[in-house]
């Protein structure tokens, strides 16, 4: 976009080094990426969203960023968005999350409600993860450690995107699958971890103050719309859209509608 101002910079905090993508000028604009893929998922939004400094790191483990071989949680990385909020002179932000990056943002609204704005809940939930979902962690974990990245993105895939992307966007199916391949396996199996043994965050919802937009794929089967919408009920005054034609990744599988919903809300701040 012309005219736009946009760099990545290295950003040190937590113990960590963070790779930190930044487009445009204005109030701050934070976006947290999910698993198992880094700041390219927003790629997107961080062409289409305008009016807005846009903040997009990539987590610890992810990416460009540190990935040491442990260490990894979920008071740890809202401790690392604290640490890149502050190195960037950030005192507060619209904070908008995608699947993992939700449960990071619960985290952070926990320990720094008041660098909390707004918040954007895309295609996430506020449930801790089951028995069965623990184990399933705990078993692509080790696919990761005994198989590799490739072995867990063919388990993931068909789970990430909705029928339609399957059906007419085999270029967004290859774009993520090779977001995934290029994660850090250290970083890839922290994150498993650190999903795995999450707090849950359920009665953590009736207590946002803040204004609140949550997003979800009408295909999305990882945190399907019934979920979305029973986090609305508990949310005040929260707005609720959903995606048709998109999965769990409704980011990158309708990014114009997904940043056009983001902009609307944003502009009513």
């Amino acid at each position: 976009m012309v005219g736009r101002v946009s760099s990545t910079e290295r950003v040190h905090g937590a113990g960590a080094s963070f790779a930190v993508e930044l487009h445009g000028e204005g109030a701050p604009l934070l976006f947290v990426h999910g698993f198992p893929l880094d700041r390219g998922m927003w790629s997107h939004q961080l062409a289409q969203v305008t009016g807005w400094r846009c903040i997009a790191p990539d987590l610890r483990g992810a990416g460009a960023s540190d990935a040491p071989a442990n260490g990894y949680g979920m008071v740890r990385y809202a401790d690392d968005l604290q640490a890149i909020c502050d190195a960037l002179g950030v005192a507060s932000a619209v904070c908008c999350g995608f699947s993992m990056g939700g449960y990071v943002l619960f985290e952070f609204l926990r320990r720094y409600s008041k660098r909390v704005r707004a918040l954007i809940l895309c295609d996430t939930k506020a449930a801790a993860d089951t028995v069965d979902g623990k184990r399933v962690r705990d078993e692509h974990a080790a696919l990761v450690e005994d198989e590799g990245l490739e072995a867990l993105a063919e388990r993931l895939l068909p789970k990430l995107l909705g029928a339609t992307t399957w059906a007419q966007h085999p270029d967004v199916t290859e774009r993520v699958r090779a977001m995934v391949l290029r994660q850090p396996s250290a970083g890839v199996v922290g994150a498993l971890r650190a999903m795995r043994d999450r707090p849950d965050s359920t009665s953590l919802l009736s207590a946002i103050a803040v204004p609140t937009l949550v997003v979800c794929g009408a295909e999305d089967t990882v945190t399907p719309p019934i979920v979305a919408r029973g986090m609305v009920e508990r949310i005040a005054g929260a707005r609720y859209v959903e995606v048709e034609g998109a999965g769990h990744l409704s980011p990158l599988e309708r990014p114009d509608r997904v940043s056009g919903a983001m902009q609307s809300f944003l502009a009513g701040l």
